[in-house]
């Protein structure tokens, strides 16, 4: 038998997610109704806002009936995982499609881009409440480690998004930098799927020295791709002057992996701080 909670729709964290709803609906549904395209950066838009809308509706819908205590996954590590996951791919958007697609007489575009960043507040606000708190009991993905191997994960896709097969065939060291981004992912997605999917007693040690060590190793190997993909990518490699007015062109795409190769460098810097301080500190008290 089915029990309604009404309470999944008027506490904070209910009112937020119907807000969300409403705005990604609105975002995506402006969009449509502009312009139909097969272009890249337009696909990945129009993915995202639907993506989140219709993950909210079905969290909200396991709420309000209560089935999400029926299924075998942690629910509030899910939850949480996925707001910091639609966080970062509506503020990705929020971005991609004004820089693209807005013009200053374009009013629908203009609403799409403010409902995009209003929905990406939204989310981030989700976050900030159902983040775990100093002393709270609660699942590692609503831990700071555990938001940034959702960060580190999603920094990796945005990378493979921006790879070009013809940018790293040529040298060795840039196809070291692909496996380095493609190890660290897989090791940052099995983490987050292991917890949802309540596995972490499967791994054949302790997990906290299992995540220290994975990110330790994912430190030391974001090091040597932070120093060869720029040296390697932009060796005779200038500037073409489309990209002055083309965004989307090669060589603006290599700048973005070399910024986003720093980013999930500084990232598993941070996650390693925190995953050493569990191990050696909080586990020792």
């Amino acid at each position: 038998m089915v029990n309604l909670d009404f309470k999944a729709c008027t506490m904070p964290v209910g009112i937020v997610r119907v807000l969300e709803v409403v705005f990604t609906c609105i975002t995506f549904s402006l969009a449509a109704s502009v312009r139909h395209t097969t272009d890249a950066f337009w696909t990945w838009c129009m993915f995202t806002w639907c993506f989140c809308f219709s993950l909210t509706v079905l969290i909200l819908f396991f709420e309000f009936t209560t089935l999400n205590s029926k299924l075998p996954v942690s629910w509030e590590d899910f939850t949480c995982a996925f707001a910091m996951l639609a966080t970062l791919m509506i503020l990705a958007a929020s971005i991609i499609y004004p820089v693209n697609y807005t013009c200053s007489h374009c009013p629908k575009q203009i609403g799409t881009s403010v409902c995009s960043c209003l929905a990406f507040l939204l989310y981030a606000i989700e976050v900030g409440l159902t983040r775990a708190r100093p002393g709270e009991i609660s699942g590692f993905l609503s831990t700071i480690p555990g938001l940034l191997k959702v960060l580190e994960a999603f920094v990796a896709c945005i990378i493979f998004i921006c790879l070009d097969s013809n940018q790293y065939t040529q040298y060795p060291g840039l196809q070291w930098c692909v496996a380095v981004y493609c190890i660290c992912f897989i090791f940052a997605l099995l983490i987050i799927l292991f917890t949802i999917g309540r596995l972490l007693a499967l791994f054949p040690a302790p997990f906290d020295k299992v995540l220290t060590f994975v990110n330790v190793l994912a430190v030391l190997m974001y090091i040597t791709a932070v120093v060869i993909w720029p040296l390697y990518s932009f060796k005779n490699n200038p500037r073409p002057n489309i990209c002055n007015t083309f965004y989307n062109c090669q060589w603006n795409k290599l700048v973005v992996i070399s910024f986003m190769t720093c980013v999930n460098q500084i990232a598993y810097i941070v996650d390693t701080v925190y995953s050493m301080r569990l191990v050696f500190f909080v586990s020792r008290t």
